[in-house]
């Protein structure tokens, strides 16, 4: 069985902390994320890896095996350790190596041996769940998506419905480890993680957005663009309408997940933006304007 380096492949150090195995695994998501790596073979590859990788770290008990008995971390943690009753002590993969002779396939050594002994006097036990983090984009989850993910080395087709949440938790039945004495596999539980959007801010169904709108169409009303997650659309902003007003845009908001046909709103803000150049002219008129006004005006103290 090839050893692979999980800490390396991270990049971190062996007394990383959970959150700074989280930080890297998630940097490293994003830079080899298929979306951007379109027909790379070498960015796909390591996608998997890492992946791999923090399907092990991310886990504590996953961790602490691989930490102690390397890349036979997996029959260790399938059997209860070599340290169990009636097994062996515990000890680095070179150690155990010394026992069997180096010759020897200290991998298939266990295999063959918990294999043939796995079915007598034992209960029936599910098997592990594995979990896996997957990124994805906000119009990404406005829309549904569908991607391959690599999970303890398996190939996963995961197709997620529109309007799923950040963090929010998808569970697929007996995909994970081997049950064992005749129990069910395990689960693979897959937490998704939505990118923070450069224009919008999500909260439940509904989406928020600040659009600039300019002094004349503020003052006299008019209508500005809006980009929404189904594309542009024209806004009415009302005559008089002041700084920070919020208007509402029914149904232009998320989609409700596992509800067909039900959006959440999208709530625009208005921020008043004065012309980047006004002329002597103008200002004149501004002038006039102001000594009509029926309202005094107000000046800083």
């Amino acid at each position: 069985m090839e050893y692979k380096d999980y800490y390396k492949i991270l990049g971190v150090d062996k007394n990383a902390s959970p959150e700074d195995i989280k930080k890297a695994y998630r940097k490293l998501a994003v830079k080899y994320h298929p979306d951007k790596n379109k027909d790379d073979k070498k960015a796909e590859e390591r996608f998997k890896e890492v992946n791999e990788a923090n399907e092990v770290l991310g886990d504590p008990e996953k961790r602490k095996q691989y930490d102690a008995y390397g890349e036979n971390w997996k029959y260790a943690q399938a059997h209860g350790g070599f340290g169990a009753p009636g097994g062996y002590r515990q000890g680095s993969p070179d150690e155990f190596a010394d026992v069997f002779g180096s010759g020897g396939n200290f991998s298939d050594f266990f295999e063959s041996l918990f294999g043939q002994q796995s079915g007598r006097g034992r209960s029936p036990r599910k098997g592990q769940d594995y979990h896996a983090e997957m990124p994805i984009t906000l119009e990404e989850a406005y829309a549904g998506t569908e991607r391959l993910l690599n999970v303890n080395g398996q190939q996963l087709r995961i197709r997620l419905k529109p309007g799923i949440a950040h963090e929010q938790t998808i569970r697929l039945r007996e995909k994970g480890g081997p049950g064992m004495a005749g129990g069910p596999a395990g689960d693979v539980l897959i937490t998704i993680q939505i990118a923070e959007h450069k224009q919008f801010r999500r909260q439940g169904d509904d989406l928020y957005v600040t659009v600039p709108v300019d002094v004349y169409t503020a003052v006299l009303g008019g209508k500005v663009p809006v980009q929404t997650l189904k594309g542009e659309i024209k806004v009415d902003i009302p005559a008089r309408t002041d700084n920070g007003k919020t208007l509402r845009l029914k149904g232009l908001g998320m989609p409700g997940y596992d509800r067909p046909g039900q959006y959440g709103n999208l709530y625009v803000a208005v921020e008043l933006h004065l012309p980047a150049r006004i002329s002597e002219k103008e200002m004149d008129l501004f002038r006039q304007l102001a000594g009509q006004s029926s309202q005094s005006p107000v000046y800083p103290a």
